[in-house]
């Protein structure tokens, strides 16, 4: 199940790495330029460098290790720490003086803050912790878990038992 509004993204970036069959959409920083403008992170034909590509896949693997969070494992405090280095966020107000979370710079700053600002809003509203990753060394997938009572997390994990 897609997760909803913008925490799709978050879901889709997540799953840019498939860990079952070895293949990542993040591969190289022609096919990160690509996914990125795809999903609306940045313009069509801009350009990353290896080490910006790499800050966002150090991203990606924070945020799957925060997921595998939701479904039950323990927190991983290098997982935090990389989430603490890419955080570079700034109070931004639209025209009706409402404030929302910004990124502060543009590039792969930007795209860095721009996911993480949808984290905070989703962990505010209540829809992260439903946001969840399949445990396992080669799974790792992305999942929204939108059953009423989070069953299918428990039914999940009865089946593994």
């Amino acid at each position: 199940m897609d997760a909803p509004g913008d925490l799709a993204l978050v879901q889709r970036l997540v799953n840019t790495a498939d860990l079952e069959t070895g293949t990542d959409d993040l591969g190289d920083t022609d096919a990160l330029a690509a996914w990125l403008a795809s999903a609306g992170l940045a313009s069509p034909g801009e350009r990353f460098d290896e080490a910006g590509r790499e800050r966002i896949v150090e991203l990606r693997e924070a945020l799957r290790a925060l997921l595998l969070a939701n479904h039950g494992e323990r927190p991983d405090r290098r997982a935090v720490t990389a989430l603490d280095r890419a955080a570079r966020l700034v109070i931004a107000f639209d025209a009706g003086g409402r404030a929302r979370l910004a990124p502060a710079d543009d590039g792969v700053d930007g795209v860095l803050g721009t996911v993480l600002a949808i984290v905070a809003r989703a962990q505010a509203d209540g829809s992260w912790q439903r946001l969840k990753a399949c445990p396992g060394e080669r799974c790792g997938w992305a999942f929204y878990d939108g059953s009423r009572n989070r069953s299918k997390a428990r039914s999940y994990r009865a089946r593994q038992r």
